[in-house]
């Protein structure tokens, strides 16, 4: 597959080959719909909690006397018949797991399938250079529109490109992340992905591309012994 390499005016300078079999050959819907689901889920704290009518604030004051209103019995406020009240069965445990597990293989062969998605769909645009000499909002606005982006868009910036970095700090539909760290829950949840032409080969030969046993008997990235003693 040949992946249209752009500058920062939007003009084509060049072109970079991936090999579609590295990325899973086809898009795996079941694949990525699993994925995408464990990430969703991990993001939760589980620490949703609902107050009784005693922890509830207020006044403890009764509404009106008892009998001889016509209306129905009541005492406060905090029933949780009112407005504003208190739950009648209100959520006490503090913490509930929803994490889901899944092998780092399988993550590793679904962020290179939701990459592959993206080629297939023309919505990556990889840029020769994405340094700025300065961090404006403006100048980076100025890419984007140079490289036809008019939706929610992922930029993988290095964590030393500060003006980049600053620059989209201010952009609604602009999200950051590390070329590192790219996964396929924000991939898939941006229409666009952004990313430099080095840091793009980088990620498709660093450790996500072992996706076999290679992982686990020489791991890329791992440290060697000798560092993790000293």
């Amino acid at each position: 597959m040949q992946v249209p390499v752009y500058n920062k005016q939007g003009s084509q300078v060049g072109q970079i080959t991936i090999d579609e079999q590295s990325l899973g050959g086809e898009v795996i819907p079941a694949l990525i719909k699993q994925a995408y689901v464990r990430y969703h889920a991990n993001l939760r704290q589980g620490s949703s909690r609902t107050k009784n009518r005693k922890e509830v604030e207020g006044s403890t004051k009764k509404l009106y006397k008892q009998k001889g209103t016509g209306n129905a019995r009541h005492g406060d406020r905090k029933a949780n018949l009112m407005k504003g009240g208190g739950h009648a069965h209100s959520k006490k445990r503090t913490r509930e797991d929803y994490r889901l597990d899944m092998p780092k293989k399988m993550r590793r062969k679904a962020n290179r399938n939701a990459l592959l998605s993206k080629l297939v769909d023309n919505e990556v645009r990889v840029v020769d250079d994405l340094k700025l000499s300065s961090p404006k909002t403006r100048d980076l606005q100025t890419v984007l529109e140079a490289l036809k982006i008019d939706k929610t868009a992922l930029i993988a910036v290095k964590a030393d490109e500060r003006n980049a970095r600053l620059a989209a700090r201010n952009l609604d539909n602009v999200s950051l992340t590390r070329p590192e760290q790219m996964n396929l829950f924000e991939m898939l949840n941006h229409r666009y992905l952004v990313i430099g032409r080095a840091d793009l080969e980088a990620w498709l030969t660093g450790p996500s591309s072992q996706t076999g046993k290679d992982a686990k008997v020489s791991p890329k990235g791992a440290a060697k012994k000798n560092e993790v003693a000293a």
